[in-house]
């Protein structure tokens, strides 16, 4: 049982009666009434506090799905009500590293009514986390008192890459699948054949099929589209480098991320994905296979794998590459690049697969290191202190940029293709050069 404001203001209310009937009549009959108004407003409040438990709302948590890092999950609760108007004050028992939009959630019931209140929490690590109970206080229907008790709603919840990306790009290549996905088949794109049809003007003669022809007496050409059931071998590197906060998730979070993507576009476009996971040895395996039934066990398999302080060994995860994928694929590798003397196993690693596979090399950025690089004088501060640290910062900066670009030409010169984009934005961007190599066919 919980006073409320109305409860210490009547209360307020009993000694200051009780201050008048002293001065007027005797301190003796001021202290009685003082005492029995205070006892009869206690009364009351357990009354209030007593009855409230025969209307207690009804109040359950939906059960919480497979929460995304980085991202608003939404958490919803469904309150119904019964015979009176209820006001409510609810908390629920969420884990405390998670951030969430609201600690304290209120609501005002009407009668026989229901109302479905909703909150977002941000997990920042991927793991198993343990959500509490449910606390409430309804307030008493003379205002009195509130009634607080807890109801039981204990529940585990993993947090898993991010799945609501996931979720979003699987509905957009499902929308281009149905959609301009058709209208890029056509003539003289890809290698696979897809179907025969009519000679049109302008066509190229080389893609007339001269049998289908002269059967059926009208010229015919051929229609290929990109070759299916190529194999893209993902690399993510979990060393020392993806250790580093990044916009509030580790770099491994935002690689996992991005390597989900490309998995996920990549088995929508027919291809097998294998995927490997190392520091100075591959510490995580997984064969190339095919199927949306393969993403969901990229996802089980890496969920639970965390970067360690150690430096990766490039070599061994190419050579390891070399020894079990002997089809020319796709090996893209997801890191991180610093300068050019800490870049030179990983320009060896990335070399050795030339011409036999297609390499691509994906660094993820700190978009903080674009900020500060391109902070601008006239921004910085009056202080002579200020000033020269900001200038500091911005030549260290630029030099690691330009590092960064040293390397990557150097790369590109190896015919390595390079994508380096920050880390938030990398998702996006390496989906689209996957698609892109995919309709030039250059798998």
């Amino acid at each position: 049982m919980i006073p409320t404001l109305r409860f210490y203001l009547l209360l307020v209310l009993g000694v200051a009666i009780a201050v008048l009937v002293a001065v007027f009549f005797s301190q003796a009959m001021g202290l009685g009434i003082m005492i029995l108004y205070d006892v009869l407003l206690l009364i009351l409040g357990i009354i209030d506090s007593y009855r409230g438990k025969n209307y207690r709302i009804e109040v359950t948590r939906s059960p919480l799905a497979r929460l995304s890092i980085g991202r608003d999950n939404v958490v919803e609760l469904t309150l119904k009500n019964q015979d009176y108007p209820a006001k409510i004050w609810l908390r629920d028992d969420y884990p405390t590293i998670f951030s969430v939009s609201e600690t304290e959630l209120r609501a005002t019931l009407s009668p026989h009514s229901e109302q479905t209140l909703t909150y977002t929490v941000k997990p920042q690590q991927r793991g198993e986390y343990q959500w509490g109970n449910l606390h409430l206080r309804q307030l008493g229907r003379w205002a009195l008192v509130w009634q607080s008790w807890t109801v039981p709603a204990l529940q585990s919840v993993a947090v898993y890459p991010d799945l609501l990306s996931l979720r979003s790009l699987s509905i957009r290549l499902a929308l281009e699948n149905t959609g301009s996905m058709r209208q890029a088949r056509r003539l003289g794109l890809g290698t696979e054949f897809a179907e025969l049809r009519e000679y049109q003007q302008g066509d190229d003669l080389r893609y007339i099929d001269w049998k289908a022809t002269a059967r059926r007496q009208r010229p015919l050409v051929r229609v290929l589209e990109p070759e299916r059931e190529q194999t893209v071998m993902i690399l993510l590197d979990r060393g020392r480098l993806m250790t580093a906060q990044v916009k509030g998730l580790k770099r491994f979070d935002w690689g996992l991320n991005t390597a989900l993507s490309l998995a996920l576009t990549a088995l929508h476009r027919g291809d097998r994905v294998g995927f490997g996971v190392f520091d100075r040895d591959i510490t995580t395996w997984i064969a190339p296979e095919r199927g949306q039934q393969h993403l969901s066990k990229l996802i089980e398999s890496l969920t639970p794998i965390q970067p360690v302080l150690l430096e990766p060994d490039y070599m061994g995860a190419v050579s390891k590459i070399v020894s079990q994928q002997t089809r020319r694929a796709l090996i893209v590798l997801i890191t991180d690049i610093v300068d050019q003397t800490a870049s030179a196993e990983l320009l060896a690693a990335m070399s050795r697969l030339i011409p036999r596979y297609l390499p691509f090399c994906i660094a993820l950025r700190d978009p903080q290191m674009d900020s500060i690089a391109e902070t601008s004088d006239t921004l910085m501060l009056p202080n002579s202190n200020s000033m020269l640290s900001v200038a500091y910062s911005r030549a260290v900066a630029i030099d690691l940029m330009a590092q960064r670009q040293a390397v990557f030409a150097r790369l590109k010169q190896q015919g390595v293709l390079v994508l380096d984009a920050p880390v938030h934005l990398m998702s996006n961007q390496l989906v689209e050069r996957y698609l892109q190599l995919k309709a030039k066919n250059l798998l």
